[in-house]
């Protein structure tokens, strides 16, 4: 049974079932989809999800325009291929609804109070994303969804789930947010057709615009200030991202471990939880770095373990990997495994799928990347850590630390994360457009802790930090890139960052004879 009326009601913090969903059911979405017929749809951005927005809606036979800010090559380009096929491109102006609009479809880009979306609201015309879109277009036998969202460890997270799922001989995908458009993955266009279950990396800004989404199971993995320009606030931020377990059919995965103070003053996953309503039946589960407790995963003495998808979560647990199954098993990191773990075991996966699928996956570079070792010194790339909360999670793994940070602070603040490292670092070497909020935060919470400022902003500043990290760290150190900041003051972006730490520091490995890896 479900009721219209919204309830705020957790009991599944023991493994009990949540409060239930609103009674809105989109499983015949698809043929509502089929209406946009002869509609004036207008494409807010080009870009990844633009584009098969754009041909998607095309070919439901919607008139379809598009408009975006940029009319540079990259933009003309794109703009000739759908002109191609018989759609209207509007270059250059995003601010302007296109005359007789019925429906906008947006990128994630578009902040809620850009001027086309106010004029959309003046006219009374819908707005959606286009992970709304694909959830409409979904087919009667579509995959269904376990989604992933949070400040930080998404694409690991993801990328972890559908290694589990391919372990269990499932046909599936990673998709979404890591790069993969989910229009084009609901169409079954190649290489999507006949999946059995997609794991799909949802940002804020999708989740934003999709107010119909209903996954399988989903979870948060974790909250922190980030992205605040554009949702205004830690508030608003947070209530984006529990939009993800509205309508979970069976489990709604959630951080046990999250404090008040690690949510940014905010609210943690497990609020998002008990605000949910979920499908009749779903369950809040937990994952923890210590010892679960019933319906939840957590680690006990190095073992994977699972409390909440057992017969008898109050009496039994179930083995499902060991730390060192998991690379690298820094404990965010494991934390990652435990969310994967948790979504794949809510879709029937085995345990034994999940310890395999831990150890056949890779993570992607600049993600807590050993890359050599000098002297008895370890250089270790995490150029993904643009901001505070992953940044402090990158520096927890490792003891004693040459810390490499700063770039675009993008308005976060670093006494926190200073106060919190400050035992690790026995010293730090910072670079970028801000540098200055992090030295200003060592003094304040680390002053005995040396530091090296570099002046230099261009990209060539890498091989100067590296050298300065050297002349620093001692036999037994690590020195870490996490930036705690982004990275577009000096580089084309985090990897181009990374790809510069990286062979800065081969060369000096090379110059010294060192080993590599």
């Amino acid at each position: 049974m479900r009721h219209r009326r919204r309830r705020h009601l957790l009991r599944g913090l023991g493994g009990e079932q949540l409060s239930p969903a609103d009674a809105t059911d989109f499983r015949n979405a698809a043929e509502a989809a089929k209406g946009l017929a002869g509609r004036r749809v207008t494409v807010a951005g080009l870009g990844v999800s633009g584009m098969p927005a754009a041909r998607a809606l095309h070919g439901l036979g919607a008139r379809v325009t598009v408009v975006n800010g940029g009319d540079g090559e990259g933009p003309r380009r794109q703009a000739a291929e759908l002109e191609a096929l018989g759609i209207t491109v509007r270059l250059g102006d995003d601010r302007t609804l296109p005359e007789g609009t019925e429906l906008v479809v947006t990128t994630p880009g578009f902040k809620p109070g850009s001027p086309l979306f106010e004029a959309a609201g003046r006219a009374g015309v819908p707005v959606w994303g286009d992970v709304e879109l694909a959830w409409r277009l979904r087919g009667p036998d579509s995959p269904p969804w376990l989604a992933v969202t949070g400040t930080n460890g998404k694409t690991t997270t993801v990328q972890m789930l559908a290694s589990i799922l391919r372990a269990a001989g499932l046909r599936t995908a990673a998709v979404g947010n890591i790069g993969v458009s989910l229009i084009d993955v609901v169409l079954e266009q190649e290489p999507y057709d006949g999946l059995d279950v997609l794991a799909v990396e949802l940002s804020s800004y999708q989740l934003h615009w999709a107010p119909s989404l209903r996954p399988h199971s989903a979870v948060v993995l974790n909250l922190a200030p980030d992205h605040l320009d554009w949702h205004g606030s830690m508030e608003a931020y947070a209530a984006d991202k529990g939009r993800i377990y509205e309508g979970n059919q069976v489990a709604c995965v959630y951080n046990a471990d999250e404090s008040p103070s690690q949510a940014g003053a905010g609210p943690r996953t497990e609020d998002l939880v008990r605000a949910a309503d979920v499908a009749e039946g779903a369950r809040a589960i937990g994952f923890t770095l210590g010892a679960p407790a019933p319906s939840q995963l957590g680690v006990v003495e190095g073992v994977l373990v699972d409390r909440a998808f057992v017969p008898n979560r109050h009496q039994q647990a179930q083995e499902l990997a060991e730390t060192g199954d998991i690379h690298p098993a820094a404990p965010h990191n494991i934390a990652n495994a435990l969310a994967a773990a948790a979504l794949a075991r809510a879709f029937g996966v085995p345990a034994t799928a999940v310890r395999d699928g831990l150890r056949a996956f890779t993570p992607d570079a600049h993600r807590i990347t050993h890359v050599a070792d000098t002297g008895g010194i370890a250089w270790v790339d995490d150029s993904k850590a643009t901001n505070t909360h992953a940044a402090e999670a990158s520096l927890a793994a490792y003891d004693p630390i040459v810390w490499i940070a700063g770039g675009l602070a993008k308005g976060a603040a670093f006494d926190e994360l200073v106060a919190a490292s400050a035992p690790r670092l026995r010293g730090a070497v910072l670079m970028g457009a801000d540098r200055h909020l992090i030295r200003e935060a060592l003094a304040r919470h680390a002053p005995d802790v040396p530091v090296t400022d570099l002046e230099r902003t261009d990209t060539g500043a890498m091989a100067e930090a590296v050298r300065a990290a050297k002349s620093l760290a001692r036999p037994g150190d690590t020195v870490l890139l996490a930036p705690a900041c982004a990275s577009m003051d000096m580089f084309v972006n985090y990897n181009a960052r990374g790809d510069a730490f990286a062979e800065a520091v081969r060369a000096l490995a090379s110059a010294e004879g060192h080993s590599e890896e």
